[in-house]
């Protein structure tokens, strides 16, 4: 794959090449290729058969997990999310030690390589909330707290916000039958003036009975006018990340 770098650009194709434009500007690759039979088939193949099961599983396993995590993310996902997770679970894949080369599962691999990921790129969350978060984990609860706090000190605000939501998610997934579950705990709209109460949000894991678990923290940042309210949702300053993950 090369770049288009004429002040005329082509698509459709030209001799041997083909050109066509992408998000990433202008670009042109040689045409025809491997046929499908032969790569399913020939045994000088058989690398390539096997990176292409692992990866449809771990494409499989990312989609469950997004699908699953949405409502929690719908206005914090930056939009290179799902190509970034799919990085980062393919070395969960790769960590497993029981499956041969070709049938590793995500289920297998090491679930903390999760932990800290951050699911929005352009606003990490410990560079927007920079108050304590206090973490408890115990077999039946998660809880994250945050002690009282002035948000101009503590908190990145975006140009126009007038209060700020804290959420807390669980979600637990068998990643084998591909049942799952979720949770989302909200905190209330807070002004942006105003010395915060603590806050306390709390995930019970009694909701969550599948092996491989989630745990989601985050902020949004809204704009109230006369009582009506307003998601800053523009994706550069709204976070979250996997806080804390699990795997029975």
């Amino acid at each position: 794959m090369a770049k288009q770098t004429s002040i005329i650009t082509l698509n459709g194709n030209v001799g041997g090449l083909s050109f066509y434009k992408t998000k990433d500007g202008h670009m042109a690759r040689e045409k025809g290729g491997v046929s499908k039979d032969r790569i399913m088939n020939d045994p000088k193949y058989a690398r390539t058969r096997e990176n292409l099961k692992e990866f449809t599983e771990n494409i499989r396993t990312v989609k469950l997990v997004q699908d699953t995590i949405r409502p929690a993310i719908i206005r914090i996902a930056d939009p290179k999310l799902y190509q970034r997770m799919v990085r980062q679970m393919m070395k969960v894949l790769r960590t497993d030690p029981v499956n041969g080369r070709g049938q590793r599962v995500v289920a297998e691999g090491d679930w903390n390589l999760l932990q800290g990921f951050e699911l929005n790129a352009n606003a990490i969350l410990s560079g927007t909330i920079r108050t304590e978060i206090t973490v408890t984990n115990t077999p039946t609860d998660w809880t994250c707290a945050l002690p009282a706090f002035l948000p101009a000190d503590y908190l990145v605000i975006p140009q126009g916000a007038t209060h700020f939501r804290l959420m807390a998610a669980g979600a637990s997934f068998d990643l084998t039958t591909g049942t799952k579950n979720f949770l989302l705990e909200t905190g209330s709209e807070n002004p942006i003036e105003q010395l915060t109460a603590p806050i306390t949000l709390n995930i019970p894991k009694a909701g969550l009975p599948e092996p491989n678990k989630l745990f989601i923290f985050g902020i949004e940042f809204l704009q109230i006018v006369n009582g009506q309210q307003y998601v800053m949702n523009n994706g550069a300053h709204n976070a979250a990340a996997f806080i804390t993950v699990e795997k029975a």
